[in-house]
């Protein structure tokens, strides 16, 4: 358990770290309009993530601060995003997620709402960039889960889905997952892991788009 102030500048390393990621993930056009949050575990108990309404492209360390594993902010006079709820409840169910990255690409959005489903994918080498994939020839399924303002809600679901003992059939098997017509949430078990899954399923998805617009364009 921390034992040292819990605020941003207290850790250095980790605040410059994720605000790297997070300029450069908004200079992508991934995170526009305030959009998206990032996250990353601090220790069992704590949280580092963005405040609610900045632009991750311009991103500095006074953009941050610390939550519980529950969401609740250590300092009541800054606001998390509303959507913290699930960053916190990925930390708790699973030790080995050490951070949590959700963007608002525009692929990401008109894919996930032109699919039914979860979404499968095989063939494309980009498979290998998500961890515990080694061969194209491996068909991939992304879940989708329906948007909810009630992120505890949403929460819930994706941890019904969690790998676990005796899991069932529509268990999660990528370190990822879409929200309908809302976008993605990649984790790794470091920063470094989470942002290389976020840059290998932007590919994906991109891939996957043009592939479904150049069917309905040949009248597939």
């Amino acid at each position: 358990m921390l034992t040292k102030q819990l605020s941003p500048v207290s850790f250095p390393g980790e605040s410059q770290a994720l605000v790297e990621v997070c300029r450069f993930l908004g200079e992508r056009g991934w995170a526009p309009a305030t959009g998206g949050n990032f996250s990353v575990r601090l220790d069992e108990g704590h949280c580092l993530i963005t405040q609610s309404g900045c632009d991750k492209s311009r991103l500095t360390v006074d953009d941050l601060m610390v939550c519980d594993l529950h969401g609740n902010a250590l300092d009541l006079a800054l606001r998390p995003s509303a959507e913290v709820g699930l960053h916190a409840r990925l930390y708790r169910v699973d030790s080995g997620v050490g951070a949590v990255l959700h963007t608002h690409s525009v692929v990401s959005t008109v894919l996930s709402r032109a699919t039914k489903g979860d979404l499968v994918l095989q063939g494309f080498e980009m498979q290998k960039s998500l961890t515990g994939n080694r061969s194209h020839e491996q068909a991939i399924t992304i879940a989708i889960f329906d948007n909810d303002q009630d992120i505890a809600a949403l929460a819930g679901r994706v941890q019904q889905r969690w790998p676990a003992a005796g899991a069932s059939p529509d268990t999660l098997t990528q370190p990822g997952f879409l929200v309908r017509g809302h976008g993605l949430y990649a984790w790794g078990k470091d920063l470094s892991e989470a942002r290389r899954h976020v840059e290998g399923f932007e590919f994906l998805f991109a891939c996957a788009w043009q592939e479904i617009l150049a069917a309905r364009m040949a009248g597939v």
